[in-house]
């Protein structure tokens, strides 16, 4: 099973801190000795705020992802319990953004220096990875000031259909009892 971050609405302030804490995990410290408009912002996630509700919005790393089932050229694969992007792969056609069914995925410019043959940017597909291969796991919920964002993964998933399933006996039993 494939793990997910989810965000909890009556804990998430809309602080942002959770795209901060991605950009940093993802490019380095060294934005912080850089001038503004010298890196490039490009969080894995994104906040919706509406009049009653404030969360993160990001990939649910899904078990069979239609992203992944677009994508021409196959430059989204499942990597240890994450559905990620290989940017170097990815031809910018945008598929994979019009499948997605929870709006996870953004089109960015590539931080790589290769261009397109016309020698303009290329954009490439940017999507939540579960900070793939940094310490600590995912950033955004290590960084998050109110706690409104857990990791879950398939202990967390059987325990939850464990603990409903005892419930729903006790209540049957309780209504015939």
């Amino acid at each position: 099973m494939n793990y997910f971050v989810k965000g909890n609405p009556d804990l998430c302030i809309g602080c942002r801190t959770c795209m901060i804490g991605c950009v940093v995990a993802h490019e380095g410290e060294k934005i912080f000795q850089m001038q503004p408009g010298e890196y490039v912002f490009n969080p894995k996630l994104d906040i919706v705020k509406t009049a009653t509700i404030t969360v993160p919005v990001q990939c649910k790393h899904c078990e069979n992802p239609s992203c992944m089932n677009t994508c021409p050229v196959g430059a989204i694969k499942k990597v240890d319990n994450a559905v990620v992007v290989i940017q170097e792969k990815c031809i910018g056609c945008k598929t994979c953004m019009i499948a997605c069914p929870y709006g996870a995925i953004d089109m960015v410019l590539s931080s790589s220096d290769v261009k397109q043959l016309d020698n303009s940017d290329r954009i490439v597909a940017n999507k939540c990875d579960l900070c793939i291969g940094i310490e600590g796991g995912p950033a955004c919920i290590r960084v998050c000031p109110t706690a409104s964002l857990k990791l879950v993964t398939e202990e967390d998933v059987d325990s939850s259909i464990a603990n409903k399933r005892t419930a729903a006996a006790i209540s049957l039993a309780q209504v015939k009892g």
